[in-house]
């Protein structure tokens, strides 16, 4: 699914788009993770775009009296085409119009979203969000203060949306990997050093990730029609059973908290 760096690249492929506006707009289908408005387009029609920008995986777009919030969920993607161009491709769910442009919401699993909110602050998808990974606020001190209140994983921690967003399970496991720090971890477990130097890490992959566009695995493409090419420089996730770059062991694959961790437990402990 689209994590931090494929959401970003997204977010910077539509930035053109600030300062326009959007013309109208047309569902072609509601019914996604939650239903959209039915007063969406007669809210979106003359919506003038101020900002857009990133809020853990979400994409925000304001106006002087709306914000939208787009969520592009496991499958969820954006397209640009000419105003006039007639391509249409099936699980194109919205489309919004602009003076020579529009940009296509494709979903194929219809577990994103898009909201409308007059204080984005304050919707419930973004209320409880913690830190941003790659704000200079997210310190190893204050990745240890909350580790050090947790049994949990340190991988489920650090995939917690209210301890830190946007780190998901591809990110998580390099990041784990980069620091030498068993996924299994208990949280309270970790030093001071070890925390900053997996906050350190975690900001690493996630910038490389940005820089190359993120990572394709299967469907996903950046809003201007490019891969993501970090799935090139992957070291732990998708490797199961090849060797370790680092002592040549042997990657391991397990399910953890339903999810498939990657991870060389002579590397990581």
């Amino acid at each position: 699914m689209p994590e931090l760096p494929e959401v970003e690249t997204t977010r910077r492929a539509i930035s053109n788009f600030e300062g326009k506006v959007i013309k109208s707009s047309k569902v072609n289908n509601p019914n996604l993770r939650w239903k959209i408005d039915k007063n969406f387009e007669a809210i979106v029609r003359n919506f003038q775009i101020e900002e857009i920008s990133r809020r853990a995986k979400y994409i925000i777009f304001k106006s002087d009296t709306y914000s939208m919030l787009l969520h592009l969920g496991m499958s969820g993607s954006l397209r640009i085409l000419d105003r006039t161009s007639n391509q249409f491709k099936k699980h194109d769910h919205v489309e919004f119009f602009f003076e020579d442009k529009k940009i296509i919401y494709n979903d194929p699993r219809r577990f994103g979203s898009i909201h409308l909110a007059k204080d984005i602050k304050s919707h419930f998808l973004i209320s409880k969000l913690g830190i941003e990974p790659l704000e200079k606020k997210f310190t190893g001190s204050h990745l240890f203060n909350i580790c050090s209140k947790s049994k949990a994983p340190i991988k489920s921690l650090i995939m917690n949306q209210k301890n830190v967003v946007g780190v998901g399970n591809i990110y998580a496991c390099e990041s784990l990997f980069e620091a030498k720090i068993n996924p299994f971890k208990e949280s309270c477990c970790l030093s001071e050093g070890e925390c900053a130097s997996l906050v350190k890490c975690i900001k690493k992959i996630l910038r490389n990730a940005i820089k190359v566009g993120g990572t394709t695995l299967k469907d996903f493409y950046s809003a201007d029609g490019s891969a993501g090419y970090f799935k090139f420089k992957l070291k732990a996730y998708g490797r199961e059973d090849e060797d370790c770059l680092v002592c040549n062991d042997r990657i391991m694959k397990t399910v953890q908290n339903q999810r498939a961790t990657y991870y060389c437990s002579t590397c990581q402990v």
